[in-house]
C-alpha cells in the first residue's frame, strides 16, 4: 500500500503552538506521531513524505528513522537540509527528490513540498502550509480539489491512503 505523508516536524516544540497541534510537548508529539505511523504503516508499504520530516532535532535523526516502518520516499521541505547532514540518505530513503512524479496505480501524481499552481500529472500532493488558511494564496488554492494537502494537521497526524488524502482534503477546504 502506498501512505502520504507531510510537516511531521519531528522535534520542533514551536509547531505545536504555531499549528496548534493537540500536544503538551515535542517529545509527546514525537511519541504519537511515531505510534501513529507505525499503526498505519507496515515494512512492506511505500510513504511518500512530503517535507519537513524534522526540525531542530537534539539529537541525531537515526533515532526516528530507525523506529519508522515502511519504504520511504523524502521529498524535500524547506526544513530538512540541516538534518540530512546528519543522516545516512541512502540508508532510510528509496529516494531524495526536491519533486517526484508518481503513479500511484489509479492516477499519476506530483509530490512537491510546496503548493504549485500548474503540474505535469492528474493530482498535486503537497505540503508546506499546514492547516494555514489566512494566507492570501488560500482562496486560490482551495478551488483546486486536484491539490491534496499531506500536512499531519490535516489527515489525523498519520499517513493516509490516496483515497483518504481525498477525503480530508475535501473536509479541510470546507473547513
Amino acid at each position: 500500500m502506498i501512505f502520504y505523508t507531510a510537516d511531521l516536524h519531528f522535534g520542533h516544540a514551536n509547531i505545536i503552538k504555531h499549528c496548534d497541534r493537540p500536544f503538551a510537548d515535542a517529545s509527546e508529539m514525537d511519541e504519537v506521531l511515531i505510534a501513529n505511523w507505525n499503526m498505519q504503516v507496515t515494512n512492506g508499504d511505500t510513504v511518500y513524505i512530503a517535507g519537513d520530516l524534522m526540525f531542530r532535532i537534539a539529537g541525531a535523526p537515526s533515532a526516528y528513522l530507525d523506529r519508522l516502518k515502511g519504504k520511504k520516499h523524502l521529498i524535500i521541505g524547506n526544513h530538512d537540509s540541516s538534518w540530512m547532514k546528519k543522516a545516512e540518505l541512502s540508508r532510510y530513503f528509496e529516494s531524495v527528490a526536491y519533486m517526484t512524479v508518481i503513479n500511484n496505480g489509479k492516477c499519476r501524481v506530483t509530490l512537491c513540498h510546496y503548493p504549485m499552481m500548474t503540474f505535469d500529472s492528474s493530482y498535486l500532493i503537497y505540503g508546506h502550509i499546514h492547516n494555514n488558511t489566512n494566507n492570501n494564496y488560500w482562496p486560490l488554492l482551495k478551488t483546486m480539489e486536484n491539490a491534496l494537502n499531506a500536512g499531519v494537521e490535516v489527515n489525523g497526524y498519520q499517513p493516509v491512503s490516496f483515497e483518504e488524502l481525498i477525503a480530508n482534503n475535501i473536509v479541510f477546504r470546507e473547513g
